[in-house]
């Protein structure tokens, strides 16, 4: 098989911080390579020097591209031979419809005139592909992140593709829209075109790839060839991480004590659309100690539950009433959520999760400014203890905590956003997608904290696409289909089966 991208002695550093040293990746034509490694490992920033983000004289090493030489200026330059980046973070234009996001900057034009009609029927026909029927008129703004990647990938596709680079693709996606976009890769290969796939889900890593190359501490630690031989979960890990994993997930033994936090027919209709409800009047309770599950598809309402309770941040005409401790509580604004003791680790770390421009440490105790004040006035050495404390715990990849937070990985962003909550000390927990785009090494440490905390008497409320993850960490898992719980599951009794089950016992006939 001829190889399409050489990547050679790669090298390239940050002020304080040597992201890349001495990297190499080869890939051949026609084939998955996935490249994996823990957060800060140097994936993204591989994959940001090979785009031509960051440009060339900012890296030394050499990219050899189906047999010659390149040095990319910019993203346009590597876009123009083939070679197509979809970043974890979305790039979308919200007010714009899912047509013009596709071929933004590669309109479809005849004469200088944009042909609607030819980029409508194009449209539709990429979103076949990748699996959404949405309308092509549909604006970016009324879809989920998971259905926004999607399109992302369909922009990809719109482009005269031959090396598509796919970093995190997955990551908000659940288990069957993963598998569909899996399928589609494969068909993708079938065709020709090379993939690079970015992925902390090993599961899917195995499903698909040809090749893995495995990075550590910004070096490359091994290239796998899956055709060769098998290649186990734990030799992956243990490349990644440098030491075995016994375990996936801690084991713990719940004291679970009195209902602490329970939401009564609870009820959110849609911020644009009033007339259409979301959340259908919903039934739910946390006991002290306890670790509760929400399992249910894109779209299913679990984000928009969790956001309606913290302050009523989604919806209109909410209505229901929560309680903590038996009493009725205000949850009508995102501060009085807080100061009853109630945290949102949101999904979308970048839109509502951190202040992207500032350092790790404001971030850390902006949620909770009276921790480090004096007098209304922040005391920045407390400040600085609280977040490099954070950081410790929490493995915080950086040069320091003055770090802006826009210039760490995905997985350290989230983790950042993690800490921010921590530190406000609540007694209710929402965690919604808390590990997506973390690799398994850091998912270890995450689950540790959230036991810790259930032990600590903690009420943990737990989103999470990846069903094995809500069957290894949850006490209790509720089954959530189009807007309403559809079942409840202990954890001895629950299973990946008996959840779709319940999904799809549920949903409505014709349903897509």
């Amino acid at each position: 098989m001829e190889t399409i991208l050489e990547m050679r002695g790669i090298q390239k550093t940050f002020p304080g911080v040597k992201a890349l040293d001495n990297v190499n990746l080869v890939v051949r034509t026609g084939e998955i390579h996935a490249l994996v490694g823990e957060n800060g490992a140097g994936k993204s920033t591989l994959m940001k020097v090979l785009s031509g983000v960051f440009p060339h004289g900012s890296y030394t090493g050499e990219i050899h591209f189906q047999g010659e030489e390149r040095q990319f200026k910019d993203i346009g330059d590597s876009e123009k031979i083939g070679i197509i980046i979809i970043h974890q973070e979305l790039a979308l234009v919200p007010l714009l419809s899912i047509t013009e996001n596709i071929f933004l900057g590669n309109e479809q034009a005849t004469n200088g005139i944009i042909d609607t009609a030819l980029s409508y029927r194009k449209a539709k026909e990429l979103l076949q592909k990748v699996g959404l029927k949405e309308s092509p008129s549909t604006l970016i703004t009324n879809l989920g992140v998971g259905k926004q990647q999607l399109i992302e990938i369909a922009k990809a596709l719109s482009k005269k593709v031959k090396l598509l680079i796919l970093d995190e693709p997955t990551a908000s996606l659940n288990e069957s829209d993963s598998d569909a976009l899996l399928e589609l890769l494969l068909e993708l290969k079938a065709e020709g075109i090379s993939s690079i796939l970015i992925s902390h889900k090993l599961n899917e890593i195995s499903k698909v790839a040809d090749s893995i190359t495995i990075l550590r501490d910004g070096t490359t630690v091994d290239t796998l060839d899956c055709h060769k031989e098998v290649i186990s979960e734990d030799r992956i890990i243990q490349n990644m991480v440098g030491r075995e994993m016994a375990d996936r997930y801690p084991k713990r033994t719940p004291k679970i004590g009195e209902t602490i936090f329970e939401v009564r027919q609870w009820r959110v209709h849609h911020p644009l659309h009033s007339d259409r409800e979301v959340i259908k009047g919903v039934n739910f309770h946390v006991k002290k100690g306890e670790i509760v599950g929400i399992a249910g598809l894109m779209g299913a309402g679990r984000t928009e539950l969790a956001m309606s309770i913290f302050g009523r941040t989604y919806g209109k005409r909410i209505s229901g009433k929560v309680f903590l401790r038996g009493k009725e509580i205000d949850v009508g604004t995102v501060q009085k959520a807080i100061n009853h003791g109630i945290a949102y680790v949101t999904e979308d770390r970048k839109g509502y999760g951190l202040i992207l421009d500032e350092d790790i440490k404001k971030n850390i105790t902006l949620a909770n400014l009276d921790g480090v004040s004096n007098m209304l006035v922040v005391d920045e050495g407390r400040e600085f203890m609280v977040a490099a404390d954070y950081r410790s715990k929490l493995r915080i990849r950086c040069s320091s905590v003055f770090q802006k937070v826009l210039n760490l990985s995905g997985g350290n962003q989230q983790k950042v956003v993690l800490s921010k909550w921590l530190f406000s000390n609540p007694d209710v927990l929402i965690l919604d997608e808390p590990t997506r785009g973390i690799d398994v090494g850091a998912k270890y440490e995450i689950y540790n904290i959230i036991s810790q905390l259930a032990a600590e008497g903690k009420c943990i409320i737990m989103i999470s696409s990846e069903m094995p993850e809500l069957l290894g960490m949850c006490d209790r898992t509720y089954v959530m289909n189009e807007g309403n719980f559809v079942g409840e599951f202990l954890a001895a009794e629950a299973s990946q089966e008996k959840i779709m089950r319940a999904i799809v016992k549920n949903a409505k006939i014709g349903d897509n």
